[in-house]
């Protein structure tokens, strides 16, 4: 689904997504973009941020408490804030125009091409990770605490799945960050931290003082194996 109010844009990009295998619906009003995201479910989101009716920013909020697909924010403000904003909304990836077709088309494979491989990993998969309330499932990609579901992105859960796995050793981000995005960290990149910080938020942990997921300055992340009771 691709989320632009550009109609020209939107077009020229959708023809392109077609010409290589991708069957696309546009939307040019975020409003209207949040009731098909929801009846849809779409594999992947191509989401603008400035919007008629309703921003980009208040979509992805918005969606995030039902569609677990990946989220490309596109904008054409090129401003920290902005791409801090979106992943901490939940977004998977940020863009800023203008962008070539060529370089659209690979972010969207390689979004694609992780959920995929996520997928298959899961199939796969017959393990479970418990810690006193918290259970993580990798067949259904749930998590729960103190018996409820925590409504977590796709993106969240490969991290999270990911630090419980190594529980009890710290998880450096360069580390991370090539497990989930197969990047080497640039020493610049706070993708990690915001998509940290979202888990401890949703995971009931204190931001100023974390105790289920800690950072260990200098060194990276640790999940604790005894604060789940």
């Amino acid at each position: 689904m691709l989320v632009e109010d550009d109609m020209s844009l939107a077009e020229w990009f959708s023809d392109y997504l077609t010409e290589h295998g991708y069957l696309v619906t546009l939307v040019n009003r975020g409003d209207v973009a949040v009731e098909l995201i929801k009846t849809d479910n779409p594999d992947l989101v191509v989401l603008d941020i400035m919007l008629p009716v309703k921003d980009g920013f208040d979509v992805c909020r918005e969606v995030r408490g039902f569609y677990h697909g990946p989220i490309l924010m596109m904008t054409a403000r090129d401003q920290e804030m902005d791409e801090v904003l979106g992943l901490e909304l939940g977004a998977d990836d940020y863009v800023t125009k203008p962008i070539k077709p060529r370089a659209m088309l690979s972010r969207v494979k390689a979004l694609l091409r992780r959920v995929n491989n996520q997928e298959q990993t899961s199939l796969e998969s017959e393990n479970c990770i418990q810690f006193g309330q918290f259970h993580l499932d990798a067949n259904s990609r749930t998590t729960l605490l103190n018996g409820y579901k925590v409504p977590i992105s796709s993106n969240e859960f490969d991290v999270l799945w990911y630090l419980a796995q190594s529980a009890g050793q710290v998880v450096n981000r360069n580390e991370l960050v090539k497990a989930i995005r197969g990047i080497d960290y640039d020493g610049f990149d706070r993708s990690m931290d915001i998509i940290v910080s979202r888990l401890r938020k949703k995971l009931g942990d204190d931001a100023n003082n974390p105790f289920r997921i800690k950072t260990i300055w200098g060194q990276g992340y640790l999940f604790v194996t005894d604060a789940w009771d």
